[in-house]
């Protein structure tokens, strides 16, 4: 599916071109224009909704061409724009004359500086499945098996807001069973003590009218939240009569991830844990951001420590500003200094021109100095400056160049150690360790497990346009029984091999990778007892649970059938201990 550019356009990255061509699988309307206003490309979907022709259009003003479609949003090229604007619903008409409700998202064009170059328009259809819902009663059970069908998520509830229908799509984003939700609140389904889209749909119950959040958010079974788009409307019976509600809800996990990648925004929500160790990350973070303190980050390779820095900087006041990434370790040292801290024309052969170096680049915002301990001791001195005094000499200037940047470092190695060995300047380290945070291994953490490995395959398989298999039991036990040395990155390949090898809708143990298949059955191999105090803490975890099987195979990181193996293999049962320190 080819899209014709014209000149002008080849500065659009082809990260934008690739999105044009995934929105249009979608059956999603998308459109660029330049700085000018002029339209740059323009998918098939979109051609068709606004009954236009890609000749017809490339090239003009898009405020002449789209005059059926108003730009009610902020302009995206002013200085006072968002990164991402939506406006109300609009009402087009194709070429048959037939209306189509859609809702409209700008977001900008950035180079690979950072600097806006154009605007991408998104135009979602919403009207078939409107007009679908339009002509069905309640009663009819072929209705039922319609919406069963759509690839939109749909339930119904009753006026007590207690689920009454649940279609497969809605099984499919939220992982639960229709069975584990028929009867019960739909409240559940939602994020929070007071989730508002439980209240919209209720609102709309009562009063008979739509009600609509284009920024939802849904939990899944396993306790993942997924961004949704939904649509909440009264149910009639033939009569007329409000019986209940139905909801209708997109799983918009493609669109956030896209917003990131655009934006390079994000939350705590990008960052899946119910440990009580992340827990308390995420706490700091909120306090971390507040402030300019500088901030230290620990970890195992693997563990999200790029991410984690993403998540501060997102959530601060300099979130306007650049975030600019330093690897220490990845330069040698004779570049890493003027990489830094930029130099100038005649500073050394070569130097032909002034070259700003990274902290110039963040000015405003914020710097991430990755793999900190490879820095050089010579570099460390004029690292330690720049945090006292707020400033800094290029290579070979003379003048000296004040520096608004906060400090953002991160390490694998422990600097405690690298200090004692005379390797990292102990004044530096105790500037550096204002705030630190420690991320811990994923073995560290294994309730968490089951949450990243949705996680991450459900990203996986939406960035690849792909419907979401079903892990088999055994290989969820495999998965949920490694301990995983790289960390997140780990999970993240072993899954996405799976998924490259798997050719069918299940994923079985065969299509992991053969290391990890070779380290499992050297595992099973060994003795069920190797743990020599897995019994007890089994037993303490089955106690803080109330003896719940299920809530502690969960905080174990493991299948239920294995821990009722162990159980077994322990001759655990309620009844001989109500004490958890008792072996």
């Amino acid at each position: 599916m080819n899209i014709k550019m014209i000149a002008g356009t080849a500065t659009l990255p082809n990260f934008y071109k690739n999105w044009l061509h995934i929105l249009d699988e979608l059956n999603i309307g998308a459109f660029t224009v330049d700085l000018k206003r002029n339209i740059t490309a323009i998918n098939h979907c979109a051609q068709g909704l606004m009954n236009l022709r890609e000749a017809e259009v490339l090239g003009q003003d898009c405020r002449e061409i789209f005059t059926g479609v108003p730009c009610m949003v902020s302009c995206l090229f002013q200085k006072n724009r968002h990164d991402n604007a939506h406006e109300p619903d609009i009402l087009l008409r194709d070429e048959d004359e037939a209306e189509h409700l859609i809702t409209r998202l700008a977001t900008p064009i950035y180079d690979n500086t950072r600097k806006v170059i154009g605007c991408l328009t998104i135009l979602q259809d919403h009207s078939p499945i409107i007009d679908l819902i339009n002509r069905i009663h309640y009663e009819e059970r072929s209705s039922k098996m319609i919406l069963d069908n759509l690839d939109v998520g749909v339930f119904t509830v009753n006026r007590s807001g207690l689920i009454t229908f649940f279609n497969t799509a809605a099984e499919k984003i939220s992982g639960y069973n229709r069975s584990q939700v028929l009867g019960k609140p739909c409240a559940l389904l939602f994020s929070g003590k007071t989730p508002s889209e439980a209240k919209m749909l209720q609102e709309s119950v009562d009063t008979g009218e739509e009600r609509n959040n284009l920024r939802g958010r849904i939990i899944t079974k396993v306790g993942v939240t997924i961004p949704i788009k939904a649509r909440y409307m009264a149910l009639r019976n033939e009569k007329g009569a409000v019986v209940g509600g139905l909801a209708t809800f997109h799983d918009m996990t493609l669109v956030h991830q896209y917003r990131k990648t655009v934006r390079d925004r994000y939350t705590c929500y990008d960052m899946i844990g119910k440990s009580p160790a992340l827990q308390k990350i995420f706490q700091l973070v909120d306090v971390i951001s507040e402030s300019d303190a500088t901030v230290l980050i620990e970890g195992a390779t693997g563990t999200g420590k790029d991410l984690l820095a993403k998540v501060i900087h997102s959530a601060s006041q300099r979130s306007g500003k650049p975030m600019v990434k330093v690897n220490c370790a990845a330069l040698p040292d004779n570049l890493l200094e003027s990489e830094i801290f930029g130099y100038v024309k005649g500073a050394f052969t070569g130097a032909d021109r002034d070259k700003p170096g990274r902290f110039q680049e963040a000015e405003g915002g914020t710097i991430f100095l990755d793999e900190i301990g490879d820095l050089p001791l010579m570099l460390q001195a004029k690292l330690l400056r720049v945090i006292e005094e707020k400033e800094f000499y290029p290579l070979g200037a003379r003048h000296i160049l004040k520096a608004d940047v906060r400090i953002i470092s991160a390490t694998n190695r422990g600097l405690e150690q690298l200090v004692a060995e005379r390797l990292f300047r102990e004044d530096l380290f105790y500037r550096l360790n204002v705030m630190r945070l420690e991320l811990p291994p994923i073995k560290e953490r294994r309730e968490d497990l089951p949450l990243l490995i949705h996680h991450i395959f459900r990203q996986l398989c939406t960035s690849k346009t792909r419907s979401l298999p079903v892990i088999s039991p055994k290989t969820m036990e495999i998965l949920l029984n490694f301990d995983y040395p790289g960390n997140v990155r780990e999970i993240e390949n072993i899954l996405e091999h799976a998924l490259i090898v798997s050719k069918n809708d299940v994923i079985h143990p065969q299509h992991l990778p053969e290391y990890l298949q070779k380290r499992i059955g050297v595992l099973k191999a060994a003795k069920p007892n190797r743990y020599p105090n897995e019994k007890q803490r089994i037993l303490e975890i089955l106690h803080k649970n109330n003896w719940h099987k299920g809530k502690t195979a969960l905080a174990m990181g493991i299948n239920r059938s294995t821990l009722w193996r162990k159980m077994k293999l322990y001759k655990l049962s309620y009844e001989i201990s109500v004490d958890p320190k008792v072996p």
